[in-house]
This record gives structure tokens, sequence and C-alpha cells, in this order.
């Protein structure tokens, strides 16, 4: 090994040289691109562990550390001082937005939050009770149907309509969907509403009477997008990421990151993690479940817990349990028993040997969960939230692969294990 390179003896005694490349921070990668062609090999990561599948300057995760950065500036720092809109400009366009810039961009996304009036019809073609995440993704993936004449990928122009278009009208298609299953009437969104004021108007207003916002709702939803805007190469990124790279429209690659985000080991922990807390019922019933946790012959899991990436505490874990103080004291339900339950469950885990041993903290689904249903929101509704936030990462992601003149088609390799060849046998002979 040299400073910039490996340099690989196959059995044949033929050497590779795969050449090391840096980022501006975290782990150097080697460059393998060649290592089939010289060495008739491939490499080998299941589930891509120790695998960087492409270059990117949006999001930086240092697990170890706990870090989390969208374009260099620490996620604490955005929670704390920008806003859900302001972050989306930074993630789409690489900077922050100047006052003239942000005003622009926030009343582009304030009008075009409407959907055309046929792919409202469509939504009555749904069961009163099909899941929301289905919904979505099949009217996502429709949206190529009805702005067909701006898909083209090469064109920035129209890469920017696209980008305005999903950021505008994934709350009006989720709140549609929540509407379809409560059997209420479908609510207009209003230009005069900012982001996530407009949302919860659109989810809870109905036309008899007026509908008054909460601001703390307002800043609670704002701040829960902010954390979930981005997290670097996840499987739904990926998806949207490879999705994309076989040209597909963006709006079938947007649909397929929804569809991959509505997985239970992804985008819905934190439904499952009001469900563990639902079973577990009572701070004396901790201990048991918490055992039964360390049990490996037990299927019991404490959902919320750890994190595939981060082997520290998730850093927006911290700051969602602050909001979630906020919200619940401000609704008055400071008592509520499910968010003393769960505080209780995280003190009694961040003490105990095994969870320690094994880095298991909390992580951003513990608290979001309890967080949307203190707000009304249903638990079918979660991972709705989760892709309104995230659909935002999903796109500059997907903007980043297209404008890379190096992108190809993904198309990874396996490790076959199955029969070798054989000759058929006629059906008369088997």
């Amino acid at each position: 090994m040299t400073e910039d390179a490996f340099r690989l003896t196959g059995p044949d005694g033929k050497v590779t040289t795969l050449p090391v490349r840096k980022g501006s921070v975290g782990p150097d990668v080697i460059d393998i691109s060649a290592l089939y062609q010289e060495q008739g090999v491939f490499t080998y990561d299941p589930g891509y562990r120790a695998t960087g599948s492409c270059e990117s300057d949006i999001t930086y995760i240092d697990g170890e550390l706990g870090i989390l950065m969208y374009r260099g500036y620490p996620v604490e720092q955005l929670a704390a001082k920008s806003n859900f809109i302001e972050v989306s400009y930074l993630l789409l366009h690489g900077e922050l937005p100047t006052a003239s810039e942000l005003e622009k961009f926030d009343n582009t996304i304030r009008t075009h939050t409407m959907l055309n009036e046929g792919m409202l019809a469509f939504f009555k073609g749904f069961r009163y009770d099909a899941h929301p995440m289905a919904m979505l993704s099949a009217v996502v993936g429709s949206m190529s149907a009805y702005y067909h004449n701006e898909m083209d990928a090469k064109n920035p122009e129209h890469r920017d309509i696209f980008a305005h278009r999903i950021l505008a009208k994934l709350p009006t298609i989720a709140a549609a969907a929540y509407k379809l299953n409560i059997g209420q009437p479908f609510m207009y969104p209003r230009n005069n509403l900012n982001y996530c004021e407009n949302l919860l108007h659109m989810l809870f207003a109905v036309p008899a009477e007026p509908y008054q916002i909460g601001p703390i709702a307002a800043e609670a939803l704002d701040l829960l997008f902010i954390l979930h805007a981005d997290h670097e190469q996840n499987c739904s990124t990926s998806t949207v990421r490879m999705a994309g790279s076989s040209g597909a429209n963006p709006y079938s690659a947007i649909a397929a990151g929804v569809a991959a985000l509505w997985g239970p080991a992804h985008g819905g922990a934190n439904e499952a993690v009001l469900k563990m807390l639902t079973q577990i019922g009572d701070a004396s019933q901790i201990p048991k479940f918490v055992a039964k946790a360390k049990d490996k012959n037990d299927p019991f899991r404490l959902m919320g817990f750890g994190h595939r990436v981060y082997k520290n505490f998730d850093p927006r874990a911290t700051i969602i349990r602050d909001m979630c103080y906020k919200v619940l004291k401000h609704l008055g339900r400071s008592d509520n028993p499910m968010f003393d339950l769960a505080l209780e469950l995280e003190q009694v885990a961040l003490k105990d040997e095994y969870f320690i041993e094994k880095n298991l903290y909390p992580n951003v689904d513990f608290y979001s969960g309890i967080i949307y249903r203190a707000l009304g929101i249903p638990t079918s509704m979660f991972t709705v939230m989760f892709a309104i936030g995230r659909s935002v990462g999903w796109t500059a992601h997907w903007r980043e692969m297209i404008a890379d003149p190096a992108a190809r088609i993904s198309r990874p390799r396996q490790l076959y294990t199955g029969p070798k060849e054989r000759s058929y046998v006629g059906i008369d002979q088997r």
C-alpha cells in the first residue's frame, strides 16, 4: 500500500493498482472500478455496508461521532436557526439563499401547491381504507402523466421545475390521501400560508368552519422536516438514484423512493416505536421488556434504539426530544403517559451495560412518533410525513446524479451460488 493507492496481487501474480480517492472529510475510498477487468473478481459487500456507491457533496455523516451536516452546515445549527424551505434551497442549490433568492423560492413553492383536478379524481379510485403510503407512491408516479412536457433530465430548467413541483405538491397529495381515509372533502391549499401551516390546514380544516393553525404545531413539523430532509445514501435515496440512473422519468424515481421508505426497517420505524410503547404499557414493565430485548432467542426488539450508521447518539434525537417537551407542554399534555414511558425507557436503556456496550442510543424515530400523535396525526400517516421531509433530499440526489458526467446506470453484480450448467430434461423423464 502506498499513500494514495492499494496494490493487489492476484493468484497469478498480476498486480492491480487501486487508487485511493479522498473526500473533503470522512473515510477515503478505494476505487475498485478496474478490479474485475484486471483480476476477474468482484467485491462482495452484502447490504453495501462498506461500499461508496457514488460521489456526493450534499450530506455528510460521521456515525462514530454523531455528526450530521447538510452541505457542510451542522444539522443542529440549521434546526435552531433555519427553516425547512431555506434548508430545501440549501440542499437543492448547494448554498444558503440570499433574502431575495429565498423570497422567490418560497413564493414559487407556495404558488405551485395545487394539483391538477384529474389527479384529485384519481384518489376516488382508491378504497376508502387504502394505506396513505400506497396512495402517495401511486399518485407521485402518476405526475409524469400530467407534467410530461417538462421531464427532459438534461435540461437544467426542467430539473428545477421538477424539484419545485415535488416539494410543493407532495403535502397536497399527502393531505388528500388522509382526507380520503377519514371521509372528509379535500381541502385546497392556501398561498398565504407557509409550508407547514398549509399542510396542517389541508390535513385538519373542513369547509364548514374556520380552522385555527397552531404555531407550535407548525414549528414542530418544520423542525421534523429539517431533520428528515436528507441522510446520505440510505435505502430510499439509493433507490431514487438507482431508478433514476436508468433514465426513468424523475417522478417514477421519487415514487420508487416512497415505496422503499414504506419498509418497516426504514421509514416505518417511528410507527413501530409507538406500537412497542403500547405493548410495554407501563413503566413497571420496562425491566421485563429490556430483558426480552437482550435475549437473543426472544423476537422482541426495542424499536427506536441504535442506527445502521450512528454508533453514537443520533444528533437528531436530542433536538426532537426538546421539541417533544415543547409540544406536549403547549398542548397541555405534559403528563402524557406514553411520553413519560419513553423517557423512562430511554434512561433505563442508557444505563444498561448491554446497550452501552452495543452503542444502542435513541435515534430520530424514538420521539418523532410521539410528536406526530400529539399533533393529531394518525400512525398510518407517520411515514407519509417522513416522505414529505425526505422528498427534498431525494430530489437533490437525483439532480446531482443526473448532472454528473461520470454517472452510469446502476448495475450491481453478485456471488452466484446456484446450480452449475445442466441440460434440460423432458417432462416425461423427470
